[in-house]
């Protein structure tokens, strides 16, 4: 496996995301396992001690797709929301699942189904829940 920052994970996050990861489907349990790994190696730190330049959930932010070159804005969101926001990307994707906990300028490697693994680079946080106090979305 390529290169891991180290992860800030809100800790009302951390324990909703680990529901998901006990409820995953048969389809979802490699991104499920990938997800749990990240939980578990990341610092889990109350919603108030959230730095604003770290990717919480329901952050909307730019990254950028090294590997493909492709640079993109999306908003990292629990599945059920993925109809209800237009630029949404469910954290149980491949890519989303990467993004959890990183800081902007942050570069990781993360496995992707068929394609073996991409690099994604966190390039802006336009918006997130803990920078504007909304600590229990």
């Amino acid at each position: 496996m390529g290169y891991r920052p180290a992860i800030l994970i809100n800790r009302l996050d951390a324990e909703r995301l680990q529901r998901l990861i006990d409820d995953a489907s048969e389809k979802e349990r490699a991104v499920a396992n990938l997800l749990e790994i990240e939980l578990a190696r990341g610092e889990v730190v109350d919603p108030e001690d959230i730095p604003g330049n770290v990717v919480s959930m329901n952050s909307q932010i730019q990254f950028t797709d090294l590997t493909r070159k492709r640079q993109m804005i999306r908003t990292l969101v629990y599945p059920h929301a993925l109809d209800s926001i237009a630029d949404a990307i469910s954290v149980m994707a491949p890519v989303g699942a990467g993004l959890i906990g990183l800081k902007v300028g942050d570069i990781i490697d993360w496995p992707v189904p068929n394609h073996g693994e991409v690099c994604l680079r966190v390039d802006a946080i336009f918006w997130q829940p803990e920078r504007e106090k909304q600590f229990h979305r």
